[in-house]
């Protein structure tokens, strides 16, 4: 079971270097329906290839998985805070050797008094993250110091530094610039990461995307208690929209595998289907999931959706056979009067 389950970790893990081309064209939200879209797909595909018969514990580590992406975000965040904190130590620390330069008594305070890195830390939501996830930085003075070298060598940094103007709006570029820049780029902490946690391997990359989001929703003027976006959308009449939506797409796709695999099998008739890419049938089942037990998402949502998946996480010409097919299954399902939308225009 162990062989089977580090196979299937080996397998998802590449799929990193494609999330990270996928995410970056997206719009993001806390978590937006296509993100969780992925995150059902990554959970199918290690059900389906380990043969499990837990439909269960498959669902339990899919939310871990999703929560686990939502503590890597905080995780981003306090490493910003410590290599402020790194540098207010380095600076006291400039100021009482023995012989000081007058820079080093008089140093310019712009980046150690960011506006913004001060409203986070201050923030009660973020604290409370904070102590829940056990986030220390603690044992890693070496890595803390390594960005901090290279930030100030970046120009970036070397601008900020040399503007003289002082904004809360170029606070928070600059640290967003050091996410993108410094942290996002890094081998060395995608691999402790990596180390830390088997969810981390895959969020790396698409993590900074939400951290970016998580810290374009704070403005000059909000307090202690603005709160964060939480993990999931939720709709008025309902607290957990997206926690049902990720519940029900992964249960009908598995609950009626073989009927959609049978379904599929009439429509490649072409093909061998145990020669079709595994990715495929399981993209084409979750398609079919949605299609048939998903009465508010529109057909052509859910075709494009499913089309942009199989572009990124399956051959390079799955997405051309994933188009045919669903065309052709979404006809014979209007037909038989098995899609049934509730709104208007949502069959189109």
């Amino acid at each position: 079971m162990k062989y089977i389950r580090s196979c299937i970790r080996r397998k998802i893990c590449n799929f990193a270097a494609n999330i990270k081309i996928f995410y970056s064209s997206l719009t993001f939200y806390m978590l937006s329906r296509r993100q969780l879209r992925i995150k059902v797909l990554q959970a199918l595909y290690a059900f389906f290839q380990s043969k499990a018969d837990r439909m269960d514990f498959g669902e339990k580590q899919l939310f871990k998985s999703i929560e686990k992406t939502y503590e890597l975000c905080f995780w981003q965040l306090s490493l910003l805070i410590e290599i402020v904190d790194f540098a207010k130590i380095r600076m006291e620390d400039a100021k009482h050797k023995h012989f000081p330069t007058n820079d080093e008594l008089n140093p310019n305070t712009k980046f150690v008094e960011n506006k913004f890195i001060s409203q986070l830390s201050e923030n009660r939501v973020y604290q409370k993250k904070y102590d829940q996830y056990k986030i220390s930085w603690a044992d890693q003075p070496e890595m803390i110091r390594k960005f901090y070298r290279a930030m100030i060598a970046s120009p970036f940094y070397i601008d900020f530094m040399n503007n003289g103007t002082h904004s809360y709006e170029a606070d928070k570029e600059l640290i967003i610039m050091v996410l993108k820049k410094i942290l996002a780029k890094s081998d060395l902490l995608k691999s402790h990461y990596e180390e830390m946690s088997i969810y981390w391997s895959d969020d790396f990359h698409s993590v900074t995307a939400l951290v970016i989001k998580l810290i374009s929703s704070f403005k000059e003027d909000s307090d202690e208690f603005h709160l964060l976006p939480g993990i999931y959308k939720t709709a008025e009449d309902s607290d957990n929209e997206d926690v049902d939506f990720v519940k029900l797409l992964y249960r009908k796709t598995i609950v009626n595998s073989d009927k959609f695999g049978k379904l599929i099998d009439q429509k490649t008739v072409n093909w061998e289907y145990d020669r079709i890419a595994v990715m495929d049938i399981i993209i084409l089942k979750m398609a079919l999931a949605e299609l048939t037990e998903f009465k508010s998402v529109p057909v052509k949502v859910t075709l494009n959706e499913y089309i942009e998946l199989s572009k990124y996480f399956s051959t390079p010409k799955s997405n051309v056979f994933i188009n045919g097919i669903l065309d052709k299954l979404i006809a014979d399902l209007k037909e038989s009067s098995d899609i049934k939308k509730s709104g208007r225009g949502l069959m189109n």
